[in-house]
């Protein structure tokens, strides 16, 4: 195990390089010049050439690299070319609405996923298994966009259960308000992404069910539904630990274009103003931030596999 850790410690570490360089590379190529758009349209070439050389741009695109990469593994993320201000603190504000928008996303997700799945695995060929696999087929087609915008509609406009836009001013420092504004988006994108992993739950289930050792404990007296549980469900839940992982990844894509729709102060709202503004330190360092989180998730989650699974384990030790 010890050296299993080792192992996927070095991995992550060149893939968080790898990582780096092709967001710093392809950040690049974007067309316009941030000493330009921090000078305006009256800065003249010499105030250009200046804020150039204040910025550190007028250096070696491999040195600014280096520069912007050290300070990122010592902690420092730098700071804003447009507001001056630490991009650290401004990351961790703005998580504090794209981080709880994700997780209760996966919650909503779950909560329908996980019970539904299995049920209807376990009823299946009956009328309700059927109803919900289409509903969960016509759901998982359905554009994260569209269902915002229905769910605006119905929930918002019609009925006036929940706000349309928006995040108090405050934050959490009136939680009930917080959560009432993260529900509507929550609900977007978890109805999607929990149809999503409803089909997989289904199939998954099946698999277990028509499994050889599940039948052996049908044929030693156990009830269908108490071998699925006692021995099914186990080897079901090491599959939706993975996928889980991976849909945590979607989450943050589709946080990204719900805090557009809903209005949201977020990392992805912010992520968009500091594109246009050629802002290219603070969008570089929050690619690099949402891209860890998601490397390092994928990584917890091999762990977490191995540490559920004894058969990984054996198998890591006759490797060597």
């Amino acid at each position: 195990m010890s050296r299993f850790l080792v192992v996927r410690a070095l991995t992550l570490t060149v893939g968080l390089l790898l990582a780096s360089f092709i967001i710093f590379a392809a950040l690049r190529l974007l067309p316009g010049d941030v000493a330009q758009v921090i000078g305006g349209t009256t800065a003249t070439p010499e105030q250009v050439a200046e804020l150039r050389a204040q910025l550190g741009l007028d250096e070696p695109i491999l040195t600014q690299y280096a520069h912007w990469i050290a300070g990122i593994f010592t902690g420092d993320l730098g700071r804003s070319v447009i507001s001056g201000s630490p991009i650290g603190a401004e990351l961790a504000q703005k998580a504090q609405v794209t981080v709880p928008l994700t997780l209760y996303s996966l919650l909503v997700a779950a909560i329908i996923a996980l019970p539904l799945g299995v049920l209807a695995a376990y009823r299946r060929n009956t009328l309700p298994s059927r109803a919900l696999s289409v509903i969960g087929t016509g759901a998982a087609a359905v554009p994260i966009v569209w269902a915002g915008l229905l769910g605006t509609i119905v929930f918002s406009a019609w009925l006036g259960w929940l706000p349309a836009q928006g995040f108090p001013i405050d934050g959490w420092s009136d939680p009930l308000a917080a959560i009432r504004s993260l529900t509507l988006p929550a609900l977007t994108i978890g109805l999607v992404v929990g149809a999503i992993l409803f089909r997989f739950v289904r199939s998954a289930t099946l698999s277990a069910l028509g499994a050889e050792h599940v039948r052996t404990a049908m044929s030693q007296g156990h009830t269908r539904l108490s071998a699925l549980v006692r021995h099914g469900l186990p080897g079901v839940g090491l599959s939706i630990v993975s996928l889980l992982g991976l849909q945590f990844a979607e989450l943050l894509v589709g946080a990204v274009v719900l805090e557009q729709l809903f209005a949201l102060p977020g990392l992805g709202r912010m992520l968009v103003e500091d594109v246009n503004n050629r802002d290219l330190i603070k969008v570089q360092s929050t690619l690099f931030v949402l891209t860890a989180a998601i490397l390092i998730l994928g990584a917890a989650v091999d762990v977490v596999h191995r540490i559920i699974d004894p058969r990984l384990r054996v198998e890591g030790e006759e490797d060597r």
